[in-house]
């Protein structure tokens, strides 16, 4: 099956299979919430970006063999609803970024700072953060020794723009700077992009329209 990135809450999960690294995309909750499930195809091991909601949904997807860690991407509420529940379940680590982590109420093992190295089994993943929608949002960039990077933005880049900044331009500023340097700068276009919610796209979909973003100021 073609992996489309599309998924609805209450839906299957869309599996997208690279040859290191299997990526099971599935929405949950009341706010479309987009959780990602990676399992290092070598060792097995799993890890789950954003325990958003359904604690059950998410359990079932992880199956038998857990889970080592689970990611919050950052410290909105709608982004770790399930994650006390999932944690207790399966005694998984918690990352968070170290500037965001005092903001969700399940504690944060390991603090993770920009350029930060977080391992599933033999894949590595890195942590950017991107500071704006809010103070210690992280992406997480798999690039894959065997084709292209893949980016877990949270809620700071989907389809069409950066994440919310609530018309606040200093917020606004910041985000599309990092987003820019951080992202856009460095990664080619074919860098698939998983957003926190709602559809994938790629760095190169969105490339032609950051002047008009910078313009709008969202």
């Amino acid at each position: 099956m073609t992996y489309s990135g599309v998924v609805k809450v209450g839906g299957a999960a869309d599996v997208h299979e690279l040859t290191d690294l299997m990526i099971s995309k599935v929405a949950v909750g009341p706010m479309d919430n987009n959780a990602y499930l990676l399992r290092c195809r070598a060792t097995g091991e799993q890890l789950l970006i954003d325990a958003a909601n359904e604690p059950s949904t998410l359990l079932t997807l992880i199956g038998d063999d857990g889970i080592s860690a689970v990611v919050t991407t950052h410290r909105h509420g709608d982004h770790w609803q399930a994650l006390e529940e999932v944690v207790a379940a399966t005694g998984a680590r918690t990352y968070a970024g170290a500037y965001d982590a005092e903001g969700i109420p399940v504690g944060t093992d390991e603090l993770v700072e920009d350029g930060d190295t977080i391992r599933v089994g033999r894949v590595e993943l890195t942590a950017r953060r991107l500071v704006g929608h809010t103070p210690g949002s992280i992406a997480l960039i798999y690039d894959d020794p065997h084709g292209h990077p893949h980016v877990f933005t949270g809620d700071c880049l989907f389809p069409g723009g950066v994440g919310n900044t609530w018309k606040d331009p200093e917020a606004f500023a910041s985000l599309i700077h990092d987003v820019e340097t951080k992202l856009f700068a460095v990664l080619p276009d074919e860098s698939w992009v998983y957003p926190g919610h709602g559809r994938d796209t790629t760095l190169g979909d969105e490339r032609p329209h950051l002047a008009e973003w910078r313009e709008r100021g969202w």
